[in-house]
């Protein structure tokens, strides 16, 4: 086929961004790594945009995947992604494709004045950190080392939880016999508990005994179920506070009308993602 005389004219990187991970937890072939550590970032093409708006695909996560390999390509693999890294190539897909403010609508708690603010996704870019996952935690004779979930695992988590509320929704506003509504609920609270242990063991790299150490996420999901309480809860708030760490950080306001200073929650998702 013959080059494309408009080649020359198709979109190129508009920002270079770094990893909070600096490239560490990728499988294989998901990433491309570069020397300067610095990846290319390109705009959103039409077909992206369409893709984004798309809610079947967003909700089981293709949409993302589908963006961030058109817009990143250097990421081969996006279901790969360790969460510690998903909020800085959304944010980098994001100034790529619209400039680096953003408006987000606020309400003040103290006198209701609504408004709007302009931040900077740049400086939001900037403050994001990878937690230190080099720190370990011993437990007796046990040396426990923690890792980031992958958007995969985190899709997938997300899917569960989203079915498990809905049935509980559900529940909650039915008219079965209280009898079967209790041996749903029963159900329902146990792949809900089920499915926290599995996500702490998602968070675990491995468990060191004195002899091995053990890597099989089987085998850590078997533990967890079986420890001490004291033991599986120190472990959990491990592992959720490592993700707090990564997490994108609430935004300092300041009333305009009443000087009320505050903190307004932020995140990147559908309902401002766009222009």
């Amino acid at each position: 086929m013959a080059d494309n005389p408009l080649s020359s004219y198709f979109r190129r990187p508009s920002i270079y961004i770094r990893l909070p991970s600096n490239g560490k937890f990728y499988p294989t072939g998901a990433l491309r790594l570069t020397e300067s550590g610095e990846y290319p970032v390109f705009p959103m093409t039409a077909i992206d945009e369409i893709t984004y708006r798309t809610p079947d695909a967003l909700f089981n996560g293709q949409g993302i995947i589908d963006v961030i390999q058109s817009c990143v390509p250097h990421i081969k693999n996006a279901w790969a992604i360790p969460t510690i890294d998903l909020d800085a190539i959304l944010v980098g897909i994001r100034m790529a494709s619209y400039g680096s403010s953003l408006d987000i609508d606020t309400k003040c708690p103290s006198c209701n004045e609504e408004s709007t603010f302009s931040i900077s996704l740049q400086s939001i870019l900037d403050n994001l950190k990878s937690p230190d996952f080099d720190q370990t935690m011993t437990i007796g004779d046990l040396e426990v080392g923690f890792k980031p979930l992958n958007f995969r695992q985190t899709n997938e988590n997300n899917i569960i939880r989203f079915e498990e509320q809905k049935l509980l929704n559900v529940l909650s506003d039915t008219n079965m016999e209280e009898a079967q509504k209790l041996k749903l609920l029963n159900e329902a609270f146990k792949k809900v508990s089920s499915l926290t242990v599995k996500a702490v063991a998602q968070g675990i790299a491995y468990i060191k005994t004195p002899d091995s150490a053990v890597t099989e996420q089987t085998f850590i999901e078997e533990y967890l179920k079986n420890c001490d309480n004291k033991v599986f809860t120190r472990i959990r708030d491990r592992v959720v506070e490592l993700k707090a760490e990564s997490e994108l950080k609430p935004l300092d306001i300041t009333c305009p009308e009443c000087n009320y200073q505050y903190k307004q929650s932020f995140t990147l998702d559908m309902a401002n993602f766009f222009e």
